[in-house]
């Protein structure tokens, strides 16, 4: 199928608005010993939270946080070496299962706001694109779909392609991109948006605005 490809925009964010619940703001305060943050007002809970976190120690919050959201991912012994790794390197952007890159991400961005900066700060990308098919029917497209459909307009240098070549170029399974991909979101199946980190995709990796991509139906191994 023959897709027209239209790259909008890209927008570096330190955060991404939503992410957070007013629930996770409230577990998280309960967790840091604030009391009575069910009754607080919603729109306090994120700097109640930041001034909560302030009065631990850097890499105790992050572990606090980091069991919150991944207790069910990674073991004791994994958490506690994050928390202390967060506080060097950018541990969302190198860490080995891609899957948790977008949840790190978050997390750390959480701990830097927290700490005035004690944290790397890590930067997303919100990429708005077009992706219109020439001919057939419409349908909503896969984080796969897209990664492979984006190919054409991305530059030799992007980590992407240098990473995964065959599965960006060629008609096999591509299951790290719903990993890369943080979220996918469109209204019309045209139209999209997507987030994902810097160290995906930035605008400097994008070498057309405009081009054309071919999307096969994948290929599954036997």
């Amino acid at each position: 199928m023959n897709y027209q490809i239209i790259i909008k925009r890209i927008d570096t964010v330190n955060e991404v608005e939503g992410y957070w619940s007013d629930e996770d703001f409230i577990q998280l305060l309960e967790k840091f010993n604030f009391p009575d943050a069910a009754t607080a007002e919603k729109k306090n809970l994120p700097e109640l939270l930041e001034m909560a976190i302030s009065d631990y120690e850097p890499n105790e919050a992050a572990e606090i946080v980091l069991t919150y959201k991944l207790s069910e991912e990674l073991n004791e012994g994994q958490i506690e070496q994050i928390s202390h790794n967060m506080l060097i390197d950018k541990v969302c952007e190198e860490y080995p299962e891609i899957h948790l890159q977008g949840t790190l991400f978050h997390i750390n961005q959480l701990l830097f706001k927290a700490y005035n900066g004690k944290f790397p700060n890590a930067k997303a990308s919100v990429v708005h694109f077009s992706m219109t098919l020439v001919d057939g029917e419409v349908k909503e497209l896969t984080a796969e779909n897209v990664l492979k459909l984006l190919n054409n307009g991305l530059s030799d240098r992007n980590l992407i392609k240098r990473l995964f070549d065959d599965q960006m170029s060629k008609n096999i399974p591509f299951p790290e991109a719903e990993g890369i991909i943080w979220e996918l979101n469109t209204e019309d199946n045209v139209n999209y948006s997507l987030v994902t980190s810097e160290n995906w995709i930035n605008n400097e990796d994008i070498t057309a605005s405009e081009f054309e991509g071919i999307l096969e139906e994948i290929e599954e191994e036997v």
